[in-house]
């Protein structure tokens, strides 16, 4: 379970929570639900996504169930640092689409007294750590990582496999190109997938 930081007037700084996982396991859900906390509170929100992410809509963090949020799409992680001024929260989607200096706008930003909550997948579908995510998750106060439920075994699912035959890193995709897998499943269906090449 996530507990808040309480806020200390005294200390100005604010802090970083990653929320990761894989795809279908809820990040989004969990960021709209923090953010939408925060509005309800009176503070100052700021929502980003990446300009590339264009799956629901262009001016919307939209999660699988349909549950939205207006925000601002930037093209690189250095306009998030410009756009931010004056928050109280920042939060961003799909960081692990940002550029590496995503790592450096968050803690910026954390220490000019902002909460800033990031919602990203942690692995490819390679299964390799994506993007800026391991140095976010590193560097954060909080980190907590979402499950979805493996198509084929029922399990907790925190891989992301890839049905089409793409090996572009970045491909967007939905339930028709991704499925959430288990360890063992994963591990099964990347096997099969090696035999058929």
């Amino acid at each position: 379970m996530f507990l808040e930081n309480t806020v200390n007037h005294k200390e100005q700084f604010g802090w970083i929570e990653v929320i990761c996982g894989s795809m279908f396991s809820g990040k989004t859900e969990e960021l709209i639900r923090r953010l939408k906390r925060a509005q309800f509170a009176k503070q100052k929100v700021e929502i980003f996504k990446p300009a590339i992410d264009t799956r629901y809509h262009n001016d919307m963090v939209v999660s699988h169930d349909a549950n939205e949020i207006r925000s601002t799409a930037v093209p690189a992680a250095a306009n998030i640092a410009i756009l931010a001024q004056g928050c109280d929260v920042v939060g961003i989607d799909e960081a692990q689409f940002f550029d590496d200096e995503i790592v450096k706008i968050c803690n910026d930003l954390a220490n000019q007294g902002i909460r800033v909550i990031v919602a990203g997948l942690d692995m490819d579908f390679k299964g390799n750590p994506f993007g800026p995510m391991p140095a976010l998750m590193a560097t954060a106060e909080y980190v907590t990582k979402v499950h979805a439920v493996c198509t084929r075994t029922g399990n907790l699912a925190n891989y992301s496999f890839r049905k089409t035959d793409n090996d572009k890193l970045v491909m967007l995709g939905e339930t028709e190109e991704y499925e959430p897998l288990s360890r063992a499943a994963y591990y099964h269906a990347m096997r099969k997938d090696e035999e058929e090449k």
